[in-house]
């Protein structure tokens, strides 16, 4: 690119929530000029950037017209129109990740259809256009329904236990999967350069929320066997590369109850379990991200310490402008880093913040951040 990326190149965000946030908060240091397009007014990235946009995200004119504003594109999320990327890319606007990488990636059945290609373990599939397809299945009862498209944060997914279930099922084009006894939700986030680096953070072990199916709790690094962590890592290592990814890859498994890794779901882009990499490594899933599109030596992932990552969840009978009940107990807590999003209003559930607790003790880590857990609210 001729332009270097601290001077008069303009990058540009698809969405304007926390992850866009916090990649801003990095690219300050470099000093790289940020755009943001998002349809919320208020979008927490507002405040931050040099320029925003208000405006759909899965419009073609818009997001066409705020890519030609730009030199290159990234996101922070998945929902974008793709056929846009496509005609920016083909008009020399740099968009990374891929637009053909989103595509695939906005589809749960191009998913795993990549997966079965490549031999990449994963959990067996069937695809199905509407629910009533549920009644020829072959699949064994208990499996799990996934709206193919836009689903996320644990919305569109739906446990399917017998038949009675059926009815609530999705009526929209699906992937079907058999439920998997785990003995684990692991992740591995990757990173890949336009020069073909390739490089893995360190694999970390994650607790959901099982009503809303969030993360929760998130612990860094894994003491799972090195032989699991590596498998982890390869894999990772490996659809990244089978992809040609130029940016960063959140690769979500399953360590099964028999010592099996299947892998679960991708996201190009930072998160959720990577947000305890900016008090925890050396180098931030966020500073990767900007080292692998531009193209820059990827980063030391190492981790420096333990680090114990909380997300902070509206509380389930509020709704209003949010109150953080604990704040000031848990910010006089060593090694405690609270990280607010800029979002006025909470419901239930929704991602207000997070926590990223640091010790050299891991048990010490954890009980911490059990406690903080159990003090910090959202409220309304």
């Amino acid at each position: 690119m001729e332009k270097d990326f601290y001077g008069d190149l303009r990058l540009g965000i698809l969405g304007g929530g926390q992850l866009g946030r916090m990649l801003i908060q990095e690219a300050i240091n470099l000093n790289i000029s940020i755009s943001v397009l998002d349809p919320d007014q208020d979008a927490p990235c507002k405040k931050l950037c040099d320029r925003f946009e208000t405006g759909s995200l899965t419009d073609f004119d818009t997001v066409y017209k705020f890519g030609k504003q730009v030199d290159m594109l990234t996101i922070e999320i998945e929902k974008v129109n793709v056929d846009a990327l496509e005609k920016l890319e083909e008009e020399g606007v740099t968009v990374f990740p891929q637009a053909r990488v989103i595509r695939l990636i906005q589809d749960k059945g191009l998913q795993k259809q990549f997966f079965k290609q490549n031999d990449i373990p994963t959990a067996p599939f069937q695809l199905i256009s509407s629910k009533e397809a549920l009644k020829d299945l072959t699949m064994s009862f208990p499996y799990v329904q996934k709206l193919r498209k836009d689903g996320y944060d644990g919305k569109g997914v739906h446990k399917i236990v017998d038949q009675a279930d059926f009815a609530k099922a999705f009526e929209a084009p699906s992937l079907v999967e058999q439920w998997i006894a785990f003995e684990k939700e692991i992740a591995v986030i990757v990173a890949r350069n336009d020069r073909g680096e390739i490089s893995t953070f360190p694999m970390v072990e994650m607790e959901f929320n099982e009503e809303v199916n969030l993360v929760e709790f998130l612990i860094s690094p894994s003491v799972l066997p090195f032989e699991v962590q590596e498998r982890a890592e390869q894999l990772a290592i490996k659809i990244a590369e089978d992809l040609q990814i130029v940016g960063l890859l959140a690769v979500e498994m399953f360590l099964t109850q028999d010592g099996n890794i299947l892998v679960n779901e991708l996201a190009p882009r930072p998160h959720n379990s990577g947000h305890h990499t900016i008090e925890g490594n050396f180098t931030s899933q966020f500073a990767q991200h900007l080292r692998a599109i531009f193209n820059l030596p990827l980063g030391n992932t190492s981790a420096r310490s333990n680090a114990v990552m909380i997300n902070l969840l509206g509380e389930a009978d509020y709704e209003g402008l949010a109150i953080y009940d604990g704040l000031e107990e848990v910010l006089a807590e060593e090694g405690v880093y609270v990280h607010l999003y800029g979002k006025k209003f909470t419901k239930p559930y929704r991602k207000m913040g997070h926590v990223t607790i640091v010790n050299e003790d891991r048990e010490k880590a954890v009980n911490l951040a059990r406690k903080v857990q159990a003090t910090i609210k959202v409220k309304a």
